[in-house]
């Protein structure tokens, strides 16, 4: 095996950076794994699209047929995005027996299980670590480096732009349509931006992550979802004064043999290293029954950072190659997938709540929690506004489903002008 052919699908960032690693690591791949590595073929929407990086023009198809069915070339690099396309020509090129690396967690978090049985009936190697934390190698270290381990907790940052828009509102005091625009004019959020600040992006990644973590098939539809568009200046500036940072953090546990996997904002004390995730970077913490707590920090997106994840996951595909074991690294789920009822998930947690201003309004709260079996950590009241209050709280560890309920009480109470805010308090 003296050279290896690959089939490029997407010349966009990622692509581009895929490109430009594979060029100026050339000596290093040689050494690595004893072969050159060659782009064959590269599929594009646009030929004639002015791009980061120069390719020989012969090298360009708008016809992806041109690439999976092409005999010579070995290993099909998949950056170009979308599901349902995407799906239908990694499937086409597993049959054809190419091995399959993909950048995608759209469609890993929703397809993943499909694709990785193809793979494993085809004898061929799916790997996807750049589709969770860009150029983070989590997805190698959950299922290597915690081989031997039983994991019990993942929580992490797993969304540049979110934790950009959130930095700013917290070291900036800009507010959340001032700090989202200038995430969009830096390239850090799309025009259409809702699959991140709603926290969609961010359930794809905690759905691969809990599915690899917990040896279960964990779906998009187990993750449950809030995004940060709802957060205020005030509610970061009263977190601030109780200690917190507004982060919005993915969190998957395991009690026995149950899980949980949720994506929402969340107040992280500002002494742990959490709090300390600025900007676009992304940051995962591990906790293992045998090792205890890890942390894995770096770049979540970006051209080179998610290109260098995409190449280390072909080396490790080529290495199988030598050794004639592709197609026996696909690591299918061991349990039963069991998810944590509300009466089962205990948290502490932030509340603002906006009440009339009149004699005995706080006895009344703190009655009705009492009441609900929640009792306060802290709690204080801002001064008057109008008519009105505002009383802080923070609980101790209760019930998602206690809490619940009593949110809705508190909104039902005559001296409850509205429930302001909400939020978990992770850590």
């Amino acid at each position: 095996m003296e050279n290896i052919s690959i089939g490029l699908l997407g010349l966009g960032t990622v692509g581009s950076g895929v490109v430009k690693v594979i060029r100026n690591h050339q000596d290093k791949l040689v050494h690595g794994v004893g072969c050159t590595v060659h782009i064959r073929k590269i599929l594009v929407k646009d030929p004639a699209k002015e791009r980061s990086v120069e390719v020989d023009p012969a090298m360009v198809t708008v016809n992806p047929s041109e690439i999976i069915e092409d005999p010579s070339i070995d290993i099909i690099v998949e950056v170009m995005g979308g599901i349902e396309e995407t799906r239908t020509l990694l499937l086409k090129a597993l049959e054809n027996k190419k091995h399959v690396i993909t950048a995608n967690k759209d469609l890993m978090a929703l397809y993943g299980h499909d694709l990785l049985k193809a793979a494993s009936e085809n004898g061929c190697d799916l790997f996807y670590e750049a589709s969770v934390a860009g150029g983070i190698p989590i997805l190698r270290s959950v299922v290597d480096g915690f081989a031997s381990d039983r994991i019990q907790r993942i929580i992490g940052i797993v969304n540049g732009t979110t934790n950009y828009i959130l930095t700013k509102m917290s070291d900036e005091g800009m507010s959340y349509s001032e700090a989202l625009k200038e995430a969009q004019e830096l390239g850090y959020a799309e025009a259409d931006p809702e699959a991140d600040v709603e926290g969609t992006d961010a359930a794809r990644k905690m759905a691969i992550l809990s599915t690899l973590g917990f040896s279960m098939n964990v779906g998009l539809s187990d993750v449950r979802c809030k995004g940060i568009s709802g957060i205020s200046q005030e509610d970061i500036e009263y977190g601030q004064q109780l200690g917190y940072t507004m982060k919005l953090i993915g969190t998957a546990e395991r009690d026995n043999d149950s899980i949980d996997v949720t994506v929402q904002p969340a107040l992280v004390s500002v002494s742990h290293p959490l709090a300390a995730v600025k900007n676009e970077n992304n940051a995962v913490y591990v906790y293992g029954d045998a090792v205890g707590e890890t942390m894995f920090y770096g770049p979540g997106a970006g051209s080179l950072p998610t290109a260098t994840a995409v190449v280390s996951d072909l080396v490790g595909v080529m290495r199988n190659m030598r050794l004639g074991v592709n197609g026996h690294s696909a690591a299918f789920p061991q349990f039963e997938k069991k998810m944590k009822t509300a009466e089962e998930v205990f948290k502490k947690y932030f509340l603002r709540l906006v009440v009339e201003d009149e004699v005995g309004a706080l006895a009344e709260i703190t009655a009705l929690l009492s009441t609900e079996g929640i009792s306060v950590e802290k709690i204080w009241q801002n001064p008057k506004r109008g008519s009105v209050s505002e009383i802080i709280l923070v609980t101790h560890k209760v019930s998602e489903k206690s809490f619940e309920q009593t949110l809705v009480k508190l909104n039902d109470s005559r001296v409850v002008s509205r429930v302001g805010s909400s939020f978990r308090i992770e850590i």
